[in-house]
């Protein structure tokens, strides 16, 4: 049932700051992680662009070395920011010169490191043993021609975030809201009663697009691969969005979209009642907006029609091996153990706040409703209530070749014309599928 619901997989590339969450640093910064290593420790080089990756493999680490006492690893672990670490990560493995021995991949990026020969190494023999386990569609992600190259951090389960205070304060029960007609009515109370948002109207990000494309079982592209980003399926999800923003519902937010810095303060003023992002803006909540714990419930996103799907997975990091990596085998070996083991699983969960691939963490209560847990404490309800509520519902949207250059039009200049210009959708649509088109020949 599982690949039933995940099988081609997945989201729109995502831009600077996306992902499975980008990195807020300005520059680099690096540290080495010795995880009670001895001194014969091999050290192993690891490129991020999430902060918070570095903390999980830290926590990793140490288990890896106790219990691996004859093939102990320090790692050095070095932050960057999106674009930054993925042009540097593409000049190195094409020059054979200066790359790491370990690094992510945004999803939206990895098409992109397996064009032509990948120079990467291949993980089917590391990634054999959890197949059983795993969400196997989250692999093929990272695969080409039934390789695999890299490995997944999480499913990345779309949900709504609500604040509930704001929601009371105007008689709404969030629980209520099934469809985007629901949402509509209860934005206008919100915004007639307190001259807040009930959420945004995102320029630089495809988020929204996604969820609603998928709720029709459509995509950006054909099933070759080519792109239709003027479909009727997208000039309806515009439509609902647009009438959404005409009658002061959602808004423009500074940042473009939930996952930027700008935004964060807008959430935690208040000024925007929700977000639709993957499960893994939780550790947005926890990190960066510390002023609505206790405030923020999760729950389905609102659909076109009830029964509609309600949700879609987003965003994604493929862990890789370089082939210029100094030990091949141990660095497969400790990314396997670090991201695909039970213990990995249980710890992405408890350090990250994703939701785990391997879902048998879904139904383990005494790690997902650990009372504990930051994630636990700072939420009204449980994640996992509401993920395996929509389990069975959760959509694709594929990444493909011609996803970065999709993702650079829409997320630059089509939503900005449509939210901020006023552009009509069609026309707006038309000239970018045009665009397109044109730069992928």
């Amino acid at each position: 049932m599982i690949k039933k619901w995940f099988v081609g997989f997945l989201v729109l590339a995502m831009t600077m700051l996306w992902g499975c969450g980008g990195s807020n640093n300005a520059g680099g910064t690096s540290s080495v992680i010795d995880g009670g290593a001895g001194e014969d420790a091999t050290e192993l080089s690891y490129w991020t662009f999430v902060e918070l990756h570095g903390q999980h493999f830290e926590k990793m680490l140490g288990k890896w070395n106790q219990d691996n006492p004859d093939r102990q690893i320090k790692l050095n672990v070095t932050v960057m920011p999106y674009d930054d670490m993925h042009n540097k990560l593409s000049i190195a493995v094409q020059s054979g010169t200066g790359a790491p021995d370990i690094a992510d991949i945004e999803l939206g990026k990895f098409p992109d490191f397996l064009s032509g020969t990948p120079q990467l190494v291949p993980l089917n023999d590391v990634i054999d043993p959890y197949r059983d386990t795993i969400v196997q569609s989250r692999v093929d992600l990272y695969s080409k021609d039934d390789v695999n190259y890299g490995v997944p951090t999480h499913v990345g389960a779309s949900v709504a975030f609500y604040n509930t205070q704001i929601l009371e304060e105007v008689g709404v029960d969030y629980k209520e809201i099934v469809t985007w007609e629901d949402f509509k009515r209860a934005g206008m109370k919100v915004y007639e009663q307190t001259g807040k948002y009930m959420g945004t109207a995102d320029t630089s990000a495809s988020w929204q697009a996604s969820m609603l494309l998928a709720q029709q079982g459509a995509d950006y592209t054909d099933e070759a691969g080519n792109p239709q980003v003027n479909s009727e399926a997208m000039i309806r999800a515009m439509t609902v969005l647009k009438d959404l923003q005409d009658n002061q519902v959602i808004a423009t937010i500074a940042g473009g979209q939930p996952d930027t810095e700008e935004a964060y303060g807008e959430f935690n003023a208040g000024n925007y009642v929700s977000a639709f992002m993957p499960l893994w803006q939780m550790s947005r909540y926890t990190n960066y907006m510390p002023d609505l714990s206790g405030k923020i419930a999760i729950a389905p996103i609102p659909v076109i029609e009830e029964g509609m799907p309600r949700s879609v997975g987003g965003g994604g990091t493929g862990t890789v091996i370089t082939q210029t990596a100094k030990d091949i085998q141990l660095a497969k070996d400790f990314l396997a153990f670090a991201k695909l083991s039970l213990d990995a699983n249980k710890e992405i969960w408890n350090t990250l706040g994703f939701d785990p691939v391997n879902m048998d963490v879904w139904e383990m209560k005494e790690v997902t409703h650990n009372p504990e847990n930051a994630f636990v404490q700072y939420f009204v309800n449980n994640p996992f209530d509401v993920l395996n509520e929509i389990r069975d519902e959760i959509q694709l949207i594929k990444s493909t070749p011609a996803t970065p250059t999709i993702n650079n039009i829409l997320s630059t200049t089509t939503y900005n014309e449509i939210f901020e210009d006023g552009k009509d959708i069609t026309q707006a649509l038309n000239d970018a599928q045009q665009q397109i088109e044109q730069e992928l020949k």
